[in-house]
């Protein structure tokens, strides 16, 4: 007379985190896990009133589309006026480099042709004194005034000569270098500016799901703190636990596949990470057998197409390969 046989039976509650192997007689054990995600936190390094939110959760979005938008009268202010002062310095530089404008050269050119007119009658002023000095016509003290006034117009006229020769001279090269200094710090302080501007309008730094929204419009959102959390393909994971005696047969890179409700066709995914650390098994499937197993965390991903079946906090079935 044969015997009955036993009965397996497996209880395993639908959120479980562990996967107890061999449940049946399948000969394939899997292991019991769930998807978690790497949330990207999408904030501003400036404060500001949340002016537009161009995003839902939920809402797929592409690589740089915008997220939302933080007042910015202040920082647009800031922008303008370090451009204005760029031109400023700028138009400086170029003042020093090209010499007086050509106004103050004709003026120079006057002066001198003045300077010389006088130059030249003082000169004849004065032969004509020398030769009535020696006839005894004029007095010494006239000749010498004559002799200074020509003198002092002939000093005139070569200090005009070398000013308009300095005019039509670029600037100093120590003071094209100052100034040439102040060009480039204004143009750092533009950029500085324009970059503080960009941090009121941010966009998404990849494509993914909008997984969630911390503000309303018109609230202030601090310094730093996240408007928007997306959830990309590829930060999409899987998280399962295989007991010692399996845990030592892993390698990085494995392959495996998954299987969740709903989620059709078996999904395949490779091991990027295997915990050292032994923990162990989850009380909530403790029974009398597995209560004093440990188990090994396995994490693995996949592919970003087939990440966006898989859902964070959803019970998935992993099979080693």
């Amino acid at each position: 007379m044969s015997m009955p046989r036993p009965l397996l039976h497996c209880s395993l509650p639908a959120l479980a985190l562990l996967l107890l192997g061999g449940c049946g007689n399948d000969t394939h054990p899997f292991y019991q896990g769930y998807v978690e995600g790497d949330y990207v936190y999408v904030a501003s390094s400036e404060a500001g009133r949340l002016d537009a939110l161009a995003v839902k959760r939920g809402q797929q979005v592409a690589a740089d589309a915008p997220l939302f938008t933080l007042e910015a009268t202040r920082e647009r202010a800031a922008r303008d006026e370090a451009s204005a002062q760029l031109a400023a310095a700028t138009a400086q530089l170029e003042d020093i480099a090209t010499g007086k404008r050509p106004e103050e050269v004709d003026v120079s050119r006057a002066q001198l042709a003045q300077a010389e007119a006088a130059s030249r009658r003082s000169a004849a002023q004065l032969q004509r004194d020398t030769a009535q000095f020696r006839i005894g016509g004029i007095a010494r003290a006239q000749l010498e005034d004559s002799r200074e006034q020509a003198q002092s117009d002939a000093a005139r006229v070569r200090e005009l000569r070398a000013q308009l020769e300095v005019a039509n001279l670029p600037g100093r090269q120590d003071q094209r270098r100052a100034q040439a200094a102040q060009v480039e710090a204004a143009r750092a302080t533009l950029a500085q500016a324009e970059w503080t501007l960009a941090q009121k309008q941010l966009g998404a730094p990849a494509a993914g799901q909008v997984f969630d929204t911390m503000y309303r419009v018109g609230e202030w959102v601090p310094a730093g703190s996240p408007v928007v959390s997306l959830l990309p393909p590829g930060n999409i994971k899987v998280r399962f636990f295989v007991p010692e005696t399996v845990v030592g047969a892993l390698k990085v890179g494995q392959q495996a596949t998954l299987r969740c409700d709903g989620c059709g066709d078996p999904i395949p995914v490779h091991i990027d990470f295997v915990s050292n650390q032994a923990e162990y098994t989850p009380p909530v499937i403790y029974s009398r057998e597995s209560r004093s197993k440990l188990v090994y965390m396995v994490e693995a991903r996949p592919t970003p197409e087939a990440a966006t079946r898989l859902h964070p906090g959803q019970p998935v079935e992993a099979t080693l390969q």
